[in-house]
């Protein structure tokens, strides 16, 4: 099927976005990708929505994989990815969609929910819940120590450094490999993030030689700039949303072997049912056995649960 994904650019607030879809139903689904992950990483997903009557869309965020870049991209924010979702609904002529967001994906999806609720019919997100952008998103990474992953990729230059001292491919693997663990990636003080991945770790059974090829192809074309920039280096930038509600139905799935859990108040954010506040329509399901990369893990498990759920609303 995965011949059958058709590739466009679009062009979107002035750049040139590269979409991939599949399916002609009379309902979309926009797939938003986190990082390392780029389109591809919903093609699992996208073929089972299309088989089930959805038309299934994923695009690169600009500045990733084969979308065009920004002439500014150190002054951009989450803000402008909520832009860029609704200018392609836009595009494409779509008046209404549901959105499903992976990773950092589901930041700028929640927030496309909460400042345009006419144009989301829902929303799924996978590993993280509603966050709101500005300094309030980043004061709990004080609570872990200064090696936290995204502590050190907001620092101007160090990533670059660390990430330049190998070629594209073995840095999409060694974060690949890292973020499947279900520990938080922390590097001492003598140590930089590439350092913690140890080269006899095979790739996660689900993840193939050929998959690493694909992600590591796109992001030689975009290199990580623009991803260090949005989501690690902007998420303290605060927009104008003061008390934000999520009122679209939403469904959340959390691996449990996701590191995300062991954030600073994350699982009990979750577990305990406060991420409701913000988001009162929200469904969780957790998979046992899930890691961070639930998506790619447990393809048919979780494409079933999104198209049960999609099955259930309304557009």
């Amino acid at each position: 099927m995965m011949e059958k994904i058709k590739h466009s650019h679009i062009e979107v607030k002035g750049l040139k976005l590269h979409v991939a879809e599949i399916g002609s139903g009379p309902k979309a689904v926009v797939f938003l990708h986190g990082f390392p992950e780029i389109w591809y990483t919903w093609r699992h997903q996208m073929i089972a929505v299309a088989n089930s009557g959805y038309r299934a869309i994923a695009f690169d965020f600009r500045g990733y994989g084969l979308s065009e870049h920004p002439a500014d991209p150190e002054k951009e924010t989450m803000y402008d990815l909520v832009d860029e979702i609704i200018g392609l609904l836009d595009a494409l002529s779509i008046s209404k969609a549901f959105l499903v967001g992976k990773d950092f994906g589901a930041i700028p999806g929640y927030l496309a929910a909460a400042v345009h609720p006419e144009r989301v019919a829902a929303i799924i997100t996978l590993g993280i819940p509603f966050i709101l952008p500005g300094p309030d998103s980043v004061q709990s990474h004080l609570l872990l120590p200064k090696g936290f992953y995204i502590t050190r990729w907001r620092e101007p230059g160090r990533a670059e450094t660390d990430f330049g001292r190998f070629d594209v491919k073995s840095v999409i693997r060694n974060i690949y490999t890292l973020f499947s663990g279900s520990e938080v990636p922390v590097a001492a003080d003598d140590q930089e993030i590439m350092d913690l991945y140890d080269p006899s770790t095979p790739l996660p059974p689900w993840f193939s030689e050929e998959d690493l090829a694909i992600y590591a192809s796109l992001y030689e074309k975009s290199g990580f700039k623009y991803a260090l920039q949005v989501p690690y280096r902007s998420i303290h930038t605060e927009g104008s949303l003061s008390d934000p509600k999520v009122t679209v139905p939403a469904l959340l799935i959390m691996g449990e072997k996701d590191y995300v859990f062991k954030f600073p108040g994350m699982e009990d954010n979750i577990r305990s049912g406060a991420a409701k506040h913000i988001v009162p329509n929200l469904e969780i399901i957790y998979i046992p056995e899930g890691s961070h990369f639930v998506h790619e893990q447990f393809p048919e498990k979780v494409s079933q649960l999104i198209i049960e759920f999609l099955d259930k609303q309304s557009i």
